[in-house]
């Protein structure tokens, strides 16, 4: 596919899903119901309709994840998976976007109704002038994360189903419902799966690759006090939000999301709900290293211990439930993963880097729960989970060509 039909059928079904509403409800998920929200069903049943119009026939639509394959055309080959979630997160308002498609971008500050996207804060804007660059009105995030993987998967699809010539074993397409509320590969049926290796499509920045990902947590604090009438409350009276302020105070501040980057791991307040007899606070905590997270684990229930003995009779009780695992070591248990991607960015001549994810994917759960790698790979977005989110045609184009390098490479050194 020539690079300018390539570009207009990514632009074409990006700014289709796009439209499309599929935030998910963390609160909802939490209750285990899945999808968590009906618009990603949407979601699903459009992506059934292009898969069909491609000529695919082998489709597993499951109501919360949708599995279809090619069949591959070289004998030998493992199967490969490519996977990106439908949904879009719930920081900010995700449903309702308008995208705005800025042809030959100027290189200047792009102006949006309440927003500025500055050259200042987003360097790599200066990478795209004169290409096409994509942006939310301002009044929502732009859905990017993951949409921009949804596109250049059926675009991959699209070229291995129009051209033949290309040779490629098995080749599989896995869309998930929540992946944004830690949910995304929950009651996931892997025996379902055919594929040895897989590659999410959810990263950000062009030519970076991610094998290595936080291990997460999620703690839920609850606070019990006494309540009294605020005039006769002296001496008598715990209040449940005060003590919650109190356990907050006790977090290490140079411990936080705002406070950390690169391999540093934090503790991430998440939502404080509550009255003065009863409070939650919802924190993540996240971490690299598994004793790190442990570590961090313990200091909750230990600011917890202290609290409830500073004030009698209150309670102060910690639940926590792992939510992912660290990555990187199930990709150094199948290296051809990842020398694959490397080989495909050579023979395109992609100056591809390694980075951490201070975050995590459906290919974290995959790898740890399925033992299948799953390495991530960029998809051209910037600024997730913001109003100030934006995307690159250019770079959108480069990922699927990535991709398709690594399905030719791995056709060759694998069969």
């Amino acid at each position: 596919m020539e690079k300018k039909r390539l570009t207009e059928a990514l632009l074409s079904r990006f700014l289709c899903y796009a439209r499309i509403d599929s935030m998910s409800d963390e609160k909802i998920a939490d209750k285990g119901t899945k999808p968590s929200t009906a618009c990603q069903l949407d979601m699903f049943k459009q992506l059934r309709r292009d898969l069909i119009s491609l000529g695919i026939e082998d489709i597993e639509d499951g109501g919360y994840y949708l599995l279809a394959r090619i069949k591959a055309n070289v004998k030998g080959v493992p199967c490969i998976g490519l996977m990106a979630h439908v949904d879009t997160a719930h920081d900010v308002e995700g449903n309702g976007v308008k995208p705005i498609v800025h042809e030959n971008y100027d290189g200047n500050d792009i102006i949006l109704d309440g927003v500025t996207i500055t050259r200042a804060d987003n360097p790599e804007l200066g990478d795209y002038v004169g290409s096409t660059v994509v942006t939310s009105d301002g009044t929502t995030l732009l859905g990017a994360d993951d949409k921009a993987g949804v596109a250049e998967i059926m675009v991959v699809a699209q070229q291995l189903m129009e051209d033949t010539s290309l040779h490629h074993g098995e080749v599989e397409f896995i869309f998930t419902s929540d992946e944004e509320t830690g949910h995304g590969m929950d009651r996931f049926p892997y025996e379902h799966l055919h594929c040895s290796t897989c590659y999410t499509l959810d990263g950000g920045a062009r030519y970076i690759i991610e094998t290595e990902c936080f291990n997460a947590s999620h703690a839920k604090v609850l606070f019990e006090g006494k309540s009294y009438h605020f005039g006769a409350a002296r001496n008598r009276m715990i209040n449940a939000l005060n003590l919650a302020s109190k356990f907050l105070q006790a977090l290490p501040a140079g411990e936080q999301p705002d406070t950390t980057e690169g391999r540093e791991g934090y503790f991430g307040p998440e939502q404080l709900q509550g009255t003065v007899a009863h409070a939650q606070l919802d924190l993540l905590v996240r971490d690299f290293d598994l004793d790190q997270l442990e570590r961090r684990e313990n200091l909750l229930r230990q600011i917890a211990a202290s609290l409830q003995q500073t004030y009698p009779g209150s309670k102060v009780s910690v639940v926590i439930s792992r939510q992912y695992y660290n990555m990187l070591e199930i990709a150094k248990q199948h290296p051809s993963a990842v020398q694959n991607v490397l080989e495909a960015g050579r023979r395109l001549s992609q100056p591809l880097s390694f980075a951490v994810i201070r975050g995590g994917t459906d290919g974290a759960r995959m790898a740890n729960e399925a033992d299948i790698p799953c390495p991530n790979l960029y998809t051209g977005g910037y600024n997730y989970h913001s109003l100030y989110e934006w995307c690159a045609l250019d770079a959108m184009a480069d990922a699927t060509a990535l991709v398709l390098g690594i399905l030719a490479v791995a056709a060759v050194t694998q069969a």
